[in-house]
């Protein structure tokens, strides 16, 4: 199953096998307490075609009022790879957040590469990102 579109125009890193979104942890735990959480299935919504778990209702509800807020830059996925022009889910637990925007990573070595000159890093995903969204759109 191909990543859904998300209303930022970004492609969700879904999980092909459980529908989950960053593989069920809580978008909103990693502003709110600076970790990642696993969400509850009882909390789950839908949003550009993905599953989003989250560990309270509070939590559920920031989402739901402002998803473009939490959602992950580059849908989840990785921006270095995304520079490097091709898509590569970002791991939940290897993140950082850059100018209250979320960012996720393949693995600790992208992420330290990242963390260099993260200004850099965003702005090249940028530039390669609507290519690389074009191909996953296929």
């Amino acid at each position: 199953m191909p990543p859904a579109r998300a209303a930022t125009t970004e492609l969700i890193a879904v999980n092909r096998h459980t529908g989950l979104a960053i593989d069920g942890f809580d978008p909103v735990a990693y502003f709110t307490d600076s970790a990642p959480s696993v969400g509850r299935p009882e909390l789950e919504v839908r949003h550009a075609g993905a599953a989003w778990r989250f560990r309270n209702e509070g939590n559920r509800a920031a989402f739901e009022s402002s998803p473009q807020t939490y959602t992950p830059a580059f849908g989840g996925h990785d921006p270095l790879a995304i520079a490097r022009g091709s898509a590569t889910h970002g791991h939940p637990q290897i993140w950082t957040i850059v100018a209250n925007r979320l960012y996720l990573f393949f693995d600790e070595g992208s992420l330290a590469a990242f963390l260099e000159n993260p200004e850099i890093a965003i702005a090249a995903a940028v530039r390669r990102w609507p290519e690389v969204r074009r191909k996953l759109a296929i």
